[in-house]
């Protein structure tokens, strides 16, 4: 069980294309930085539906989208520790 951080657009690189291609049934995924971006495009939404999904929330926050994103889970930092404790490994694209 991997948590794979995507912290890059989907617009800036490939690492979210990369991660979703390679993840496993088990793994989940964290979006922090500008990766909360990629819930705006409806490609990335259906990609990711059936993930286990986690967004950053102060990056959330930051870049104003906690209506547009509020179907989603919102991780504070404390979480995002218990996350990568929890997963057996992380690997940030």
């Amino acid at each position: 069980m991997i948590l794979h951080h995507i912290q890059t657009s989907p617009n800036q690189d490939n690492a979210l294309s990369c991660a979703v291609h390679y993840a496993g049934e088990t793994d989940s995924f964290l979006l922090s930085g500008n990766g909360v971006y990629a819930l705006l495009e409806d490609k990335w939404q259906l990609a990711l539906q059936d993930r286990r999904l986690f967004l950053l929330k102060s990056d959330v926050q930051a870049r104003g989208l906690t209506k547009r994103l509020v179907e989603y889970a919102c991780i504070d930092h404390n979480e995002f520790v218990q996350q990568a404790l929890i997963h057996k490994k992380v690997i940030t694209w």
